[in-house]
């Protein structure tokens, strides 16, 4: 069922940006750069925010253990 759904809901977002593209005409190529501009700059921000959290913690268990010399 939950994949019907999903299926269900990527219809309907193609759907609208079909009626989007007839709508905007020859502007919707300049309107689709931007938002997948926007949507590429957000993720690379998440990602860069994960591997500061990762490189934190890394850090931060690196402080907590002892250094044994063999």
């Amino acid at each position: 069922m939950k994949t019907f759904l999903l299926f269900l809901l990527f219809m309907f977002i193609a759907a609208l940006v079909i009626v989007m593209a007839v709508i905007l005409g020859d502007t919707g190529a300049w309107y689709f750069a931007w938002l997948v501009g926007t949507a590429m700059i957000v993720l690379v921000a998440a990602a860069g925010g994960v591997m500061l959290d990762a490189q934190d913690e890394r850090r931060a268990q690196a402080a907590k253990e002892p250094v044994s010399h063999a």
